[in-house]
């Protein structure tokens, strides 16, 4: 290690200023969001967004603190903030599996109601037409059977007549 000026090596100066450039882009990137309110975001986006914004600043809050108990020399691996964050990562899988049932859901055939609507006047019409065509042979049919019957009750009729005659 070399040393400077301040008694800070130099390869902790660049990453330092490394890390520095990437917050700064942070902060730039984030910015537009930090001058909404919380009502406002939440009235712009759906649910599932918010609630994907809402673990995205957690785990950003946690993963901060994570790091300030590095620098801090304590071992973040046996404190709390580890546990909060193995449950954001299963709230984030949670929202992950909502999300893929819905495109999901959003794949599934929709049914078309114009579509079934035609398909099933045109079923009814040519249903009905049928009928028409099959009542005019079975009306035909059906007088048949009655004149048939009326010939049986006149044939019927006239048998009483003879035995009564007969007696």
């Amino acid at each position: 290690m070399t040393g400077s000026d301040d008694g800070i090596p130099r390869e902790l100066k660049e990453k330092l200023a490394k890390f520095d450039t990437h917050l700064s882009e942070l902060e730039g990137s984030l910015s537009h969001m930090f001058s909404l309110t919380r009502a406002e975001i939440v009235e712009k986006v759906d649910a599932i967004d918010v609630a994907k914004t809402d673990l995205v600043a957690a785990y950003a809050i946690n993963s901060l603190f994570w790091m300030y108990l590095n620098v801090c020399g304590i071992n973040p691996k046996e404190h709390a903030v580890k546990q909060e964050l193995t449950r954001i990562q299963s709230y984030m899988a949670r929202v992950k599996e909502v999300e893929e049932k819905k495109k999901e859901k959003a794949k599934a055939p929709k049914l078309d109601k114009k579509a079934s609507r035609r398909f099933i006047m045109s079923a009814l019409w040519l249903s009905a037409q049928k009928n028409e065509e099959t009542g005019a042979s079975t009306s035909a049919s059906q007088e048949e059977g009655q004149e048939t019957q009326a010939e049986q009750q006149n044939v019927k009729s006239q048998g009483k007549k003879r035995r009564r005659d007969e007696r």
